[in-house]
């Protein structure tokens, strides 16, 4: 779609709707799921999204615009995003797309709406923070624009005001909206758009796999849930919270509340290393969602939005979904005994497999030290004798193409 039927489809709905969202939350008593969801999502999934056109920010191939958020503090807001449809996409041949939320530090991202229009994808990219795509401070923050939410406070240092002026209220809000926005253009398949979200992002997404079913797959870099037993700087804000807050907030804004609900496919993607979302966190997601889930737990994946959505892995996964393209290896299960074994499926096998291990007690879980080995392989099944010390271990499967898949993660404490 050309940036001049961008404009005319943010005309459309800027005449035809009006903002209608509000609070957009059921009433709510601080219980999170045990009052039921505080979003009233039936109404974020089926009211029209007015948007504005943008003049300021402007990208070529892509479309910059503002669509109705939710109201904070008794106002009205708007969401700052870029959207990019791919060449040929029509109402006869409609694309899948995708909902791309940015982490800390970033913003609306237009490279990344090319990188997925690129892919036959449509894309939007929205600044979850009320901010535009200016330079960062020296605070890494961006200037928000006039009709901004909140941002986000550090971890969660704003659980004391109201819900509905919480930054993870209109974050997630803001998720679904885009959903409901890109999922509505006639040149979009609504029923094949994915989700993927990058460190804060992934936390984000995190809830939303759980809340908003529409979405037909996600792909979480990074960002995770259960931050509260990170044993980082997260659980620090946690304890900080004090004994009523803190369960209120785990409650509310993190996805181990939510990853029950979710049942679409989902790829966990991560760094081994990963300063701010460990393994032991990140694998406790992977296994609440290991029914339609695989995971490719990386070595020497580097934590940034540019290195977070570079990962082939990400694609062939959405591609698997969306375009019923060649799945990732599949891990069936693992097992112990005298030696260590993954089972995998016999569509598109992996071509090797190694153990992923470490026995550096010592440090923190960014900077242990992690040794590969190639296992045996045989028939959808690869094997190796565990060395001796070992702390914690797992399997990854490459296929033909260098992707990587990972088993789930075992620990010292596991004994099966």
């Amino acid at each position: 779609m050309s940036n001049s039927s961008l404009y005319a489809f943010a005309v459309l709905f800027l005449v035809g709707s009006v903002c209608v969202f509000g609070q957009g939350r059921v009433p709510a008593s601080g219980g999170g799921l045990e009052t039921g969801l505080v979003w009233d999502v039936d109404n974020l999934k089926s009211q029209p999204v007015r948007t504005w056109p943008d003049t300021d920010w402007q990208v070529d191939g892509v479309k910059s615009l503002y669509y109705c958020g939710l109201d904070y503090k008794g106002r009205p807001t708007r969401v700052f995003a870029y959207l990019g449809v791919p060449k040929g996409a029509s109402v006869e041949k409609p694309v899948p797309g995708v909902v791309c939320v940015h982490g800390g530090g970033g913003t609306a991202f237009a490279e990344w709406v090319k990188i997925w229009n690129q892919r036959g994808y449509a894309a939007i990219s929205m600044d979850v923070e009320g901010q535009v795509p200016d330079k960062q401070d020296d605070r890494h923050r961006r200037p928000q624009h006039n009709w901004h939410g909140p941002r986000r406070a550090g971890i969660f240092d704003d659980i004391r005001e109201n819900i509905e002026d919480q930054w993870m209220f209109h974050a997630v809000a803001d998720v679904i909206l885009a959903n409901t926005l890109l999922g509505s253009m006639p040149e979009v398949d609504g029923e094949r758009v994915g989700l993927t979200g990058i460190s804060w992002g992934g936390v984000i997404s995190s809830i939303v796999v759980g809340v908003d079913d529409r979405f037909a797959f996600a792909a979480i870099v990074y960002g995770c849930g259960y931050l509260f037993e990170a044993q980082n700087h997260y659980t620090t804000a946690y304890e900080g919270m004090g004994q009523q807050l803190a369960p209120k907030c785990r409650n509310l804004w993190d996805g181990s509340s939510y990853l029950v609900n979710a049942d679409m496919p989902i790829l966990w993607l991560n760094g081994v290393n990963d300063n701010h979302f460990p393994p032991p966190i990140f694998n406790k997601c992977y296994l609440d969602t290991k029914d339609s889930a695989v995971m490719s737990m990386q070595l020497d994946l580097k934590h940034s939005h540019q290195h977070g959505w570079a990962p082939e892995e990400i694609y062939a996964f959405a591609d698997s979904i969306a375009k019923n393209g060649k799945p990732l290896p599949r891990v069936i299960e693992t097992g112990k005994n005298g030696e260590v074994w993954v089972r995998f499926s016999g569509e598109n096998p992996p071509v090797k497999a190694e153990l992923i291990y470490t026995c550096d007690e010592e440090n923190s879980w960014p900077q242990k030290q992690w040794i590969s080995k190639e296992c045996r392989m045989s028939k959808n099944k690869a094997s190796i004798k565990l060395p001796d010390g070992v702390v914690s271990y797992y399997f990854n499967l490459t296929d033909r193409d260098g992707h990587i898949v990972s088993s789930e993660i075992k620990f010292q404490m596991d004994r099966n």
